[in-house]
């Protein structure tokens, strides 16, 4: 890496630590993620007794310990936005892009930092809600040790990094904060859950980002389960639709003043 791209990745790590909306979104999205996670295994734990023999068999206890994950995907979201809005909302990108007129390494810096600096948290986020899901559900638990656990937890953390990343992509293209989270919160908690249950389009839905990326922390395949591609497959198609976002994003910004 030159010195010069060295001192944009520095000072795109300076902006997002000195923003404090964003430091409290990454807070939030570990807390919301892990209390609702917990919360979630407690209440399946005490319903297990009660539940079908069919819902039995598909229970799946480490999927169950990242339900928190719905909600703490929005925090995602919300940070991805602040990362790359904040400055289109304030007029800091015309400073920004007049310091690094290069504007392909001006947005590969702010992505790179955001992007690592969510990977960590998200990692650290989806390791400590599957061990307290799992403690959460006593005897129905599953061991990290247990197949195809390692890659969901795993999986979980890159999930909400690459949620993170698909929003800062759209941010970029949309330019607005409060215009990228008007149509990506909707999207993620009300659109592509109805696309997703209702029968004349799950089929369509299911190749939407969030619905394919989920697959990835699923150890249990449901009864009578369809889908037509597996964890690992299911995580390519959401990274497609990350690649696209970010692509636009780039395309846009080359393209237009700022």
């Amino acid at each position: 890496m030159s010195m010069a791209a060295t001192q944009v990745v520095r000072s795109e790590w300076t902006k997002i630590r000195s923003v404090a909306s964003t430091v409290w979104t990454l807070g939030l999205a570990v807390v919301v993620t892990i209390a609702l996670g917990m919360l979630i295994s407690a209440l399946s734990k005490n319903e297990f007794g009660d539940m079908s023999r069919r819902d039995q068999l598909s229970f799946d206890p480490t999927f169950i310990s990242f339900a928190g994950t719905s909600l703490g995907q929005l925090a995602m979201i919300v940070f991805g936005v602040l990362v790359v809005g904040n400055e289109y909302s304030s007029g800091m990108i015309r400073t920004s892009l007049a310091a690094v007129p290069r504007r392909g390494t001006f947005l590969f810096s702010k992505i790179a930092v955001a992007t690592a600096l969510a990977l960590v948290v998200a990692m650290v986020t989806s390791f400590a809600t599957f061990f307290l899901g799992q403690a959460m559900l006593g005897d129905l638990k599953a061991s990290i040790g247990d197949p195809g656990v390692l890659r969901a937890v795993f999986g979980g953390g890159l999930y909400m990094t690459l949620i993170a990343m698909f929003s800062m992509g759209v941010a970029a293209m949309l330019r607005s904060p409060m215009l990228s989270l008007g149509i990506l919160m909707p999207f993620f908690f009300l659109i592509s859950n109805i696309l997703g249950n209702v029968p004349a389009t799950e089929k369509v839905g299911r190749f939407l980002p969030d619905q394919a990326g989920s697959k990835i922390m699923q150890v249990v395949t449901p009864i009578d389960d369809d889908v037509p591609y597996g964890p690992w497959g299911g995580l390519g198609i959401m990274a497609l639709w990350v690649i696209a976002a970010l692509v636009g994003g780039y395309a846009v910004l080359k393209r237009r003043d700022a």
